[in-house]
């Protein structure tokens, strides 16, 4: 037979797990509620695309050493660093097709950052004409394009003089293209300076943009 003060403490501990089993329904049933009327009052937004533009990539052939100019159609932001990312984007997605006429591994994910500035040295006092020199800034006088590339995109980079070259050179000329302002192009590797891309190619210089670009023509 169960003592009574025992019955009375079993009946208490029954009553308060009542009462908590129903306070905690209650706070589940207000919580559904509040979730089902957020979700009814948020607003159903469309992604945004950027519309397709013609895009001209100076796109790199180690069989003749040489840069030739494609048009590609492709979206294209209106901001200008995010702009100049998705060129270059395609421009390693080329590289990382099978028929790469520049194979080289990795493709849109190898540009981590495209960061514009105002470009700075004798170079962009020259692109800057005198009348407007006092208000140039990065928004409208001529910029400094720093792009960083992703430490495994370096490792797995072919070395040579040329690959190299021809990497650093049709990156410069395809963003001086796209975006005329861009006079100047410095590299760096996960954030950080690297002296070469696979030993040859020089890291650590800025690279005059128009100085890439090749005197072929364009073929679409």
């Amino acid at each position: 037979m169960i003592p009574r003060p025992h019955k009375i403490i079993f009946s208490i501990l029954l009553l308060a797990s009542l009462a908590m089993a129903a306070v905690l329904w209650q706070l589940r049933e207000r919580a559904h509620q509040r979730l089902v009327a957020g979700e009814s009052s948020a607003p159903t937004e469309a992604p945004e695309v950027a519309p397709a533009e013609q895009a001209t990539l100076y796109v790199a052939n180690d069989s003749y050493n040489s840069m030739l100019a494609q048009v590609h159609s492709l979206p294209l932001p209106k901001d200008s660093g995010s702009r100049a990312r998705a060129v270059l984007g395609k421009l390693l997605d080329l590289y990382a097709a099978p028929d790469s006429t520049h194979p080289v591994a990795g493709g849109a994910s190898s540009v981590a950052q495209v960061f514009l500035m105002p470009a700075q040295g004798q170079s962009a006092q020259r692109e800057t004409p005198p009348a407007s020199a006092a208000n140039a800034t990065e928004d409208n006088g001529p910029q400094l394009a720093i792009v960083n590339l992703t430490g495994s995109f370096v490792a797995s980079h072919p070395s040579g003089l040329e690959t190299e070259t021809l990497t650093v050179l049709s990156i410069c000329g395809t963003l001086h293209a796209n975006l005329p302002r861009i006079i100047q192009v410095r590299f760096l590797v996960d954030g950080e300076q690297q002296p070469t891309l696979a030993g040859h190619a020089d890291l650590t210089r800025t690279y005059l943009a128009i100085d890439a670009v090749p005197a072929e023509g364009v073929h679409p």
